[in-house]
């Protein structure tokens, strides 16, 4: 039999060299196609195999043929014996795997289920403390709190108790000041009732000592004023008579001013008389501005 060779494409390689330029390298593949094999020629002194000899070696063939059938199924009974060994182990070891991996589940399920009911029981355990003090605290507070609303019900009338006398005694000490600001206020209003008699007393003395004053005045400057005038007219009758017109019109100017200055100055002198009075209200005033004074520092210190 003639062995087919590999057949291999022809494989066309292309890279880059330069900067714009390619290089192209061919690979050709072998010859395809069955190759011809040549015929040995036959020797001249060959025979020509008789029938018998062909039926031999064809038995021959045919014992080759069946020997190498029955060592491939030898070879391939061997090979199925191995891969139904191969497939029993592997059986095996997936059971034992099973086996092994369902015994450390259970385990570790045992042990989980262990620990959780463990660890169930001990947060019961703690539970179960834990309201155990909730209801002692509970009723700890509860006895603290009857305690303190007896303790602040006590000092609620206590307090009640404490602020009724507190006003007791704070109304009667208004009792007795108010009868202190009444004897205060009776006495300063008799103080105030001499003082302003008083002063209406020295108010009327000093209006009649200006009253008689301005008389004095008045009459001072009414006689000076007629014993000016007389002269002045003497003189002036004497004057026209020893003068002409002109002296006597000039006389008469000089009468006109002192006549206005004689009023200038008896209104000057009532402006000198309205200032007095003027400074002694004010000094009345002032006078019972102080006594007022007096009489509310009295009350305050008697309050105090």
């Amino acid at each position: 039999m003639a062995e087919t060779q590999d057949k291999t494409p022809t494989e066309i390689r292309c890279q880059e060299m330069s900067k714009g330029g390619l290089a192209y390298e061919v690979i050709l593949a072998e010859p395809i196609g069955t190759p011809v094999v040549p015929k040995r020629p036959l020797s001249p002194g060959t025979k020509t195999p008789s029938a018998e000899e062909i039926e031999e070696k064809l038995k021959a063939a045919e014992e080759r043929r069946l020997s190498l059938e029955a060592s491939k199924m030898t070879a391939l009974a061997a090979k199925m014996a191995k891969i139904e060994e191969a497939s029993r182990k592997r059986d095996e070891l997936t059971s034992t795997f099973i086996t092994s991996t369902k015994e450390a589940l259970d385990a570790k399920m045992e042990i989980h289920v262990g620990k959780r009911e463990a660890y169930i029981s001990d947060l019961r355990a703690k539970v179960k403390d834990h309201l155990v003090g909730v209801e002692k605290t509970r009723l700890t507070i509860e006895q603290q709190t009857g305690e303190v609303w007896k303790a602040i019900e006590g000092k609620m009338n206590t307090a009640a108790a404490q602020r009724d006398e507190n006003m007791k005694k704070m109304l009667d000490r208004l009792k007795e000041h108010e009868e202190q600001v009444q004897k205060v206020r009776t006495s300063n209003a008799e103080k105030f009732h001499h003082l302003e008699l008083a002063i209406q007393e020295k108010l009327d003395m000093a209006s009649t000592r200006r009253a008689q004053l301005e008389l004095e005045q008045k009459e001072k400057l009414r006689n000076y004023n007629q014993v000016k005038t007389a002269e002045v007219r003497n003189l002036a009758a004497q004057l026209i008579t020893n003068k002409n017109t002109e002296l006597s019109k000039e006389m008469e100017n000089k009468l006109t001013v002192a006549e206005l200055n004689r009023e200038k100055e008896i209104q000057k002198k009532i402006e000198n008389v309205k200032k007095q009075e003027r400074r002694a209200e004010m000094v009345r005033q002032n006078k019972a501005a102080l006594a007022e004074q007096n009489g509310d520092e009295a009350v305050t210190a008697s309050s105090g």
